[in-house]
């Protein structure tokens, strides 16, 4: 009983979650770090809303608790309160038809108004579970109002908060109108949110939190350059005393080559004979000829920070000049879906261009690969980097942000990843030349390939570190 009495007790605010509704990274963090926590003794809870793709089977299995309103500036909102248990870890879905019974997470216009009442409605879900935190941790802009909100106009004794920024080029900035349309502070403290001729809800929480985190160390150092801040940059410096960087990690269970349900074959660092089965699977799922040649893959949103156009401006020339194919995996701008489209057209025997997001087939493109390019020009932290060093899948990245934090350089000697720095073309092709150089020598690339799968990128560490947090605050 005395151990449940100390336990720490957070509860882990979010917009999205693996497996319930995700868009991207966040809802990564958010389905593996709670499950971490918890196996590290804190009692950590997670809440998100009830969003229209949450599957009826899913729903099936919640419990619901009650209702109440949540205020939302001068008016009155219905919350209903539904509760599910799942692998150690217990999650409350924030039901409202009007905000969240639609077909996406995100893109609508009111977007501010519907989290400015999802994080309201995390106040009033405490009091409908019975569940009061010692630590709210909020991430991203969606719930960025918490901070603001318990700072400046809940003042609950015993509760602090912590903001993790997995990406700071979506801050939550609306007209200064909505302060009194959807925010409802009063007056005297509106000043955390006012940013220029608007508000900024990223700015708020950043000033508010008692601290804040972002995803690699790496990170946390570029978002103090003005340059890499998207205008926040004289924000986090005059809070850099609270702001750490704590790299993610990946889910292991799920990205595991040994016991992986979406692969032709297992393998591991202990026997890497499965891996060739898996690049001939692939080969021959999508349509390329099948064979012994390096495979080069891409699993990315196709976005301009992703580094599209450095792959756009060598990757005609590389396939022109060497016997190798590519496989690209994902959706994003429609230039750079086009481009693609038009790559594998011009090299049919040598390009898949999978313009499409599929789980399963990304296992098998991870599985199936030999190279993953990473040449983002910038990155919060990055998942593929780690996952394609899971999968003997060996990383070509770009040395920004939680890249250089989770890939050391092995063109000269140890490391287990090609690195580069400059965000140029040449600079990628030579990375990429060296990477496919390599795999001829049979005996150097197996060895590569066992050291990467031999890393740790298990959530243990990242679990260690925000525990050690919570207990400071």
């Amino acid at each position: 009983m005395t151990e449940q009495k100390n336990k720490i007790k957070v509860l882990f605010a979010t917009s999205e979650c693996v497996p319930f509704a995700n868009t991207g990274g966040l809802g990564e963090v958010s389905g593996s770090l709670p499950e971490a926590l918890v196996s590290k003794g804190v009692d950590c809870r997670v809440i998100m809303p009830l969003y229209e793709k949450i599957p009826q089977s899913v729903r099936d299995r919640m419990v619901f608790m009650s209702t109440a309103n949540v205020p939302v500036a001068w008016r009155n909102q219905y919350m209903g309160l539904f509760q599910l248990k799942q692998n150690g870890v217990t999650y409350y879905f924030v039901d409202n038809e009007y905000y969240f019974k639609r077909a996406g997470l995100y893109g609508y216009y009111d977007d501010g108004e519907r989290f400015s009442y999802f994080s309201r409605a995390v106040f009033e879900a405490m009091e409908v579970s019975g569940f009061y935190p010692h630590i709210i941790h909020c991430n991203d802009w969606q719930t960025a109002l918490i901070p603001v909100f318990q700072n400046s106009l809940i003042r609950r004794e015993d509760l602090k908060t912590v903001f993790t920024i997995h990406n700071i080029e979506y801050q939550g900035q609306y007209s200064t109108d909505a302060l009194d349309s959807i925010i409802g502070l009063p007056a005297s403290e509106n000043r955390f949110l006012e940013f220029g001729d608007s508000i900024n809800l990223m700015k708020g929480a950043i000033e508010c939190a008692n601290e804040v985190t972002t995803v690699s160390p790496t990170y946390a150092q570029e978002l103090r350059d003005p340059a890499k801040a998207f205008g926040l940059g004289d924000i986090i410096n005059m809070n850099a005393h609270k702001l750490r960087g704590i790299t993610n990690g990946i889910n292991t269970k799920l990205y595991d080559p040994k016991n992986d349900p979406y692969i032709a074959a297992p393998f591991g660092p202990d026997d890497v004979s499965g891996k060739t089965a898996c690049r001939h699977a692939l080969q021959s799922a999508i349509g390329l000829p099948v064979k012994d040649v390096p495979v080069i893959t891409m699993i990315s949103r196709l976005v301009a920070p992703k580094g599209i156009d450095l792959v756009m401006e060598i990757m005609d020339s590389v396939l022109a000049s060497r016997d190798v194919q590519f496989v690209v995996l994902g959706t994003g701008d429609r230039n750079y879906e086009d481009y693609f489209k038009g790559l594998q057209e011009r090299h049919q025997d040598k390009v898949r261009s999978l313009i499409q997001f599929n789980g399963p087939l990304s296992h098998m493109v991870y599985a199936g690969g030999s190279v993953i390019l990473v040449p983002s020009r910038s990155e919060p932290c990055g998942l593929t980097q780690m996952i394609g060093c899971r999968y003997g899948n060996i990383p070509v990245v770009r040395q920004t942000g939680g890249l250089a934090d989770t890939i050391q350089d092995c063109t000269l000697g140890d490391g287990s990843g090609f690195v580069f720095s400059q965000f140029t073309g040449e600079d990628l092709r030579q990375a990429l030349t060296n990477a496919l150089d390599r795999w001829y020598d049979e005996d150097n690339w197996k060895a590569l390939m066992v050291h990467d799968m031999g890393l740790d990128f298990s959530w243990d560490a990242s679990a260690e570190e925000y525990k050690k947090l919570y207990e400071e605050l």
